[in-house]
């Protein structure tokens, strides 16, 4: 039985999964939420080459305020030669990764699992 990790805020919860760290984002995604999660996910990040997945699917919104924290995350890894993958499969928060194009940088996958059996390379620039 696996046991769900303690949430290091009420909106983000990190743990390990098959040798990459998953940051399951929860909740309202706002500049509140944004302001709470940021310095989880620069320690997270900060580490050289890091493997990463930002998991979005337990979401129930995400504004401009979470999109700067998927830039950011992805920035800070690639800058450090790892790679970052992205889980998303909420209709509107896929619309909005589209429009803005974050969606071409970050492609996002359906579920955790189809985000583990990508390619490395998928999450380089």
């Amino acid at each position: 039985m696996r046991q769900e990790p303690a949430p290091l805020t009420r909106h983000l919860r990190v743990r390990q999964e098959r040798g990459h760290t998953v940051l399951e984002f929860r909740g309202e995604i706002d500049l509140a939420a944004a302001s709470e999660i940021a310095p989880h996910l620069d320690r997270e990040t900060a580490r050289p080459a890091a493997r990463i997945v930002l998991d979005l699917s337990r979401i129930d919104f995400f504004d401009c305020s979470g999109l700067r924290l998927l830039y950011r995350a992805r920035s800070r890894v690639l800058d450090r030669r790892g790679h970052v993958l992205l889980v998303c499969a909420h209709p509107l928060t896929l619309r909005v990764l589209r429009i803005t194009g974050l969606s071409r940088l970050l492609p996002p996958q359906p579920t955790l699992d189809d985000a583990l059996e990508q390619p490395e390379a998928t999450s380089r620039p």
